[in-house]
């Protein structure tokens, strides 16, 4: 299959960059004239007065050295225009290729190759969604969002093409007759939408479980699938009684021996780079202390969201403050946004600070339904043919053709199979091999059906009035209010407050079902598994105040382990929750923000005190010796300058390839790492003769744990090798895991010319999967960061101006810009910068005044 989300055809790019390079100055074009002459058309003026229409009065932009606008407006409206006209000026290119993914119109940017993701996008309908949204907010919503809107408008009106973005450059010499439209509040509507696919939950879990059983046992699938490990924390310990039914039953009892699943796992694999692929690491920490436990006697509260590698950062910082707060103008608040989106997502205000870290509630189910034989255009419904809901949908390309489809849905959502009728039947029908779908279909399922998505997202609620909430929130109470209008994606929110207080609340639309646990995908044509509304906010887990006088969520399971309801059977398995609590209840003294910011790189590998002694037990050939010496006095920490890391993480990556791909039934399912596999092989460490330590391609033994440590310990050490030499000096954790920042559009066209306009990197990086210091990689394509702490803060609720952060790359998303990769290094080397929060201070440390009047 192509790699998912190349945003341009490689031949055309490399035609089109062959046929500049061939004609005089081609790479001057590129290595000169674009950085230098084309570039610094688009960085924005700072510095000012600029005459702007649509505002009630004057507006002051600060902007610190770190390149971050605070904004000081009279009224709500200036305030929200003016967080729009600076999220233009900094990163329009990125707004315009969002609202093209929320609106699945990739391919009027970016051609014909895009079409098959534009297709699967208008499938799930997260535009027509949105447009249900817009219709159904209240009066002080719409007028936040118009007045945005007011502001992207007002600066595209005065520029366009590469005085918008660099990017524009490239983009005519592929979609000459693209032309920038106007933003409407849609475009941000729809990247609620997106958010909440990136952080979905365990859809990918549901469809590897079904696949798996195709060649497991139920057995094994159960044990590939771990329970919530019992020594690891949850984070709400208690909770009074509730009155709701739990989901009752157990999962459907279907036959998924023959059931074509792939098909799914590959349109869903088509956002997989534009949203980042989903993995069980993806998630974030965040932590509050009380001022019991704090130097400073009050809370301090820190977050860092764990998101894909992009360039430029998902976030963009901004302080948005009316000059006189009162009910009419009631905003003060500081943090990251989304550029794209009014407010301030995660940050505080003058009252209260808050952050997020993913729940992962089960959400999304897959429905099997069951088609008319006689009559393709009907599902069956308890026995009756119901005719499916349709609409066309006319897909747009560069060059000005279309597509058009049809897309189907049922009662439980749209249907995601890549056709309603017969599934593709496998090879070409010419072929020896050909296999008929009625050959491979069981008997226990109907002879011809199609998969259907029921999703909390696709039922119209938008998680930014809930955010607009936050951001004026001034107590619990009012903080409890806006997060009971926080339907999807569920995130943990946590809370501190100037009064001293910390809290929790998990919000979200979590389903009851009437039978069965969304593990795997069950009938559609029948009740038994239908959702019978949502879990009542007041019944969803929060605490104030507890007595550990501590918080912790790092996307472990929330509630306690006699919570009567289900919510998800695929937590994190919190290595990271464990670790960040033991390090808050074995601090030396009273925990200050230094401490904190040392919680943030701990690079503690929970694998290593596990299996480095059974290595050590097992010994190697003297030939390998050196290496396995150097893991002796390791402290078991992944740290960038580290040897002994870059030797475990690769003989844990051929221990794992080792032990399991030979039981997967296709690549695709092979151990990716995550917290999952940690749990996985920490039980199975126990037991030396695991039938899954066993290689099946051989016959002439059956291997056991030692076996599979002996033949991959001098693997990986091979590994090494290959990449560095055979100096272990040179072998450097950092380097093998560093980070490269790619633009996610232009910056993987796999054309260096372009890439290097627009990528940056790489950094060495430390850290790890299931660490606190979480930058992920992947087992089975390589050592390189793939997701990461996309920011980390530390709200300091004493003293709100002592508070710090850093975000991954810059606050400008302008190649060229001084603020485009300055906060890379600072983000690498576990650095922060002020988060200022008074005036004084803002303005002292400011390297622009930009005044915008009416």
């Amino acid at each position: 299959m192509k790699k998912a989300g190349k945003f341009i055809g490689r031949i055309f790019i490399g035609i089109v960059i062959l046929a500049l390079i061939a004609g005089a100055g081609g790479a001057f074009y590129f290595k000169s004239y674009l950085p230098n002459t084309v570039a610094p058309k688009s960085f924005p003026q700072i510095d000012g007065e600029i005459t702007v229409s649509g505002l009630d009065g004057q507006v002051d932009i600060y902007r610190d050295q770190m390149g971050i606008p605070h904004v000081y407006a009279s009224t709500p409206h200036d305030l929200f225009f003016a967080q729009g006209y600076v999220h233009a000026q900094d990163r329009f290119w990125q707004m315009d290729s969002w609202r093209h993914i929320g609106s699945g119109r990739l391919s009027e940017m970016f051609g014909s190759g895009q079409a098959e993701t534009d297709a699967f996008l208008r499938t799930l309908g997260w535009k027509q969604t949105a447009e249900t949204e817009w219709a159904q907010l209240d009066a002080d919503s719409r007028a936040i969002l118009e007045a945005y809107t007011e502001g992207v408008n007002a600066y595209l009106k005065d520029h366009s093409d590469t005085a918008l973005s660099l990017e524009y450059a490239v983009l005519g010499l592929l979609s000459p007759d693209y032309e920038i439209e106007a933003w409407t509040p849609i475009h941000s509507l729809t990247w609620g939408k997106a958010m909440a696919w990136d952080l979905r939950g365990n859809m990918g879990e549901e469809i590897e479980r079904a696949v798996l059983l195709k060649t497991l046992t139920p057995e094994q699938v159960a044990q590939l699938f771990p329970a919530y490990p019992e020594d690891h924390p949850v984070i709400v310990n208690n909770i009074g009684e509730g009155g709701v039914t739990a989901n009752a039953g157990s999962e459907a009892a279907l036959d998924y021996s023959q059931v074509p699943f792939e098909n799914i796992s590959e349109n869903v694999a088509l956002l997989d780079s534009f949203l980042g692929p989903w993995n069980d690491g993806i998630g974030s920490n965040s932590w509050a202390v009380s001022g019991e436990l704090s130097e400073t006697g009050m809370p301090l509260l820190a977050n860092d969201p764990h998101l894909g590698i992009q360039m430029p950062s998902i976030w963009f910082q901004i302080g948005l403050h009316c000059v006189e707060k009162s009910a009419a103008c009631p905003f003060e608040v500081a943090g990251f946004s989304f550029a794209g989106v009014p407010g301030v997502i995660i940050g505080h205000n003058a009252d209260i600070a808050w952050g997020f870290t993913n729940v992962g509630p089960d959400v999304m189910d897959l429905y099997i339904e069951r088609i008319n034989p006689e009559n393709p255009n009907q599902y069956d419904v308890n026995g009756t043919w119901v005719d499916f809901d349709t609409r066309e949908e006319v897909i747009k390309m560069s060059d000005g053709t279309t597509q058009t489809i049809t897309v189907r849905s049922t009662r439980h959502g749209p249907v995601i199979s890549d056709q309603y009728g017969p599934l593709k039947d496998v090879g070409d029908p010419e072929d020896t091999e050909f296999v008929p779908f009625k050959d491979r279909v069981s008997s226990e399922l109907p002879e011809q059906y199609a998969i259907a998505l029921a999703w909390t997202a696709l039922i119209p609620s938008t998680p930014f009035e809930a955010i607009w909430g936050f951001d004026r929130a001034r107590n619990w109470e009012e903080f409890r209010k806006a997060a009971s209008g926080f339907h999807v994606p569920a995130q943990n929110l946590i809370y501190a407050d100037i009064e001293g207080n910390i809290g929790y609340q998990m919000p979200g639309d979590i389903p009851i079902r009437k039978k069965g646990d969304g593990t795997l995908p069950v009938p559609g044509w029948t009740d038994e598994y239908e959702w019978q509304g949502f879990l009542p906010f007041e019944e969803l887990p929060y605490t104030l105040n507890p007595e550990e006088g501590y918080i912790v969520t790092a996307n472990n399971q929330v509630h306690p382990r006699d919570y009567p309801y289900f919510i998800s059977a695929d937590w994190d398995y919190g290595f990271r929750a464990n670790r960040i609590v033991e390090m808050i209840t074995s601090a030396p003294g009273k925990i200050d923000i230094a401490y904190i910011q040392q919680m943030h790189g701990d690079s503690f590998d929970a694998n290593a005190p596990v299996f480095v002694p059974l290595l050590q037990k097992v010994g190697v050939a003297s030939e390998f010796t050196p290496a396995l010496d150097t893991l002796k006095n390791w402290d078991y920490q992944d740290r960038a300058d580290s040897t002994s890391a870059a030797v475990f993480n690769a003989f844990w990556r051929a221990l794992l390839k080792n032990t399991f791909n030979d039981d997967m039934p296709e690549e695709r399912y092979y151990p990716d790492g995550g917290s999952r596999w940690n749990e996985v092989m920490r039980h199975m460490a126990e037991n030396p003769n695991d039938p899954f330590w066993d290689d099946k391609t051989t016959t002439d033994i059956t291997e056991t744990m030692e076996h599979m440590i002996k033949k991959s310990f001098p693997e990986g050490v091979a590994e090494l090798q290959d990449i560095f030499g055979k100096d272990m000096s040179k072998w450097k954790w950092g380097d093998m895991h560093a980070s490269t920042f790619r633009n996610s559009t232009l910056g993987e066209s796999g054309v260096f010319l372009i890439e290097d306009l627009f990528n940056r990197g790489p950094f060495p990086t430390s850290g790890g999967e299931a660490i606190v210091n979480a930058t992920g990689w992947s087992v089975k394509d390589g050592y390189e960061t793939n997701w990461l702490p996309s920011m980390r803060m530390i709200v300091d609720l004493g003293e709100l101006n002592n508070s710090v952060t850093v975000h991954t790359t810059g606050e400008s998303g302008h190649a060229y810009h001084p603020h485009y990769a300055d906060m890379a290094p600072m983000w690498a080397g576990i650095q922060y910068y002020p988060m200022w929060w008074n005036q004084d201070s803002i303005i002292g440390d400011a390297e622009g005044h930009l005044i915008l009047k009416p």
